[in-house]
């Protein structure tokens, strides 16, 4: 795969490694238990984990039942199960890292790896919750680490209505749903008309939350 894109200005190093957690992520109230924690930056070096994103990892198109016809998801997906090895140490670190932060509030270790490759600005995902699941009925969190252009990660509550959070995502930036997010919010990374270079994003999510 052959995909040009921008190297961040603000982040030059030569080696992916991961900032601190602890003392950094800021914690965004929502309403009916939801929350969102944001800390961007928190991979330094990220075009190093990017490059290797953007080869031939296995992506692939899906297409999805749309009313009465059926139609082509509008980004590439790979997904990474529970015991399969991430394309780069720094992702399995990661989710290390998530696990030793969050593993006291959320009950349960992160075990899936799925990755979503917009492309450009064409590429999206329409609003929505996790809610095939145990996201539907429970608590749960899904942490979301950025790399390449930042995107913007709009939230709303569940049931329609304009966005009333965003969180620009991309050069190694993470953001965590967590709490009753999935089933009490939604959220949707919309189309831009703005020339943009590709993102890729990784969710870590626990046993049973799609």
């Amino acid at each position: 795969m052959s995909l040009a894109h921008q190297p961040s200005m603000w982040d030059l190093a030569e080696e992916a490694t991961l900032t601190p957690l602890a003392g950094r992520v800021v914690r965004h109230q929502l309403s009916r238990g939801a929350w969102v924690d944001h800390l961007p930056g928190w991979v330094s070096g990220s075009d190093e984990v990017l490059e290797v994103l953007l080869g031939d990892i296995g992506w692939r198109e899906d297409r999805r039942q749309m009313y009465e016809r059926e139609v082509t998801v509008p980004r590439l997906l790979r997904h990474y199960g529970s015991g399969e090895q991430l394309p780069h140490p720094l992702l399995t670190e990661a989710r290390a890292a998530l696990d030793r932060y969050y593993g006291p509030e959320l009950g349960e270790p992160f075990v899936t790896a799925g990755m979503c490759l917009y492309r450009d600005g064409r590429d999206s995902v329409a609003w929505h919750g996790d809610r095939i699941g145990r996201g539907r009925s429970n608590d749960t969190m899904v942490a979301i680490v950025s790399f390449g252009s930042p995107r913007p990660l709009l939230l709303r509550p569940a049931g329609g209505g304009e966005a009333s959070r965003r969180f620009p995502l991309g050069h190694g930036d993470l953001v965590v749903m967590g709490g009753s997010c999935q089933r009490t919010w939604d959220h949707c990374v919309p189309k831009t008309t703005k020339p943009v270079g590709p993102r890729v994003s990784v969710q870590f999510r626990p046993r049973g939350v799609l």
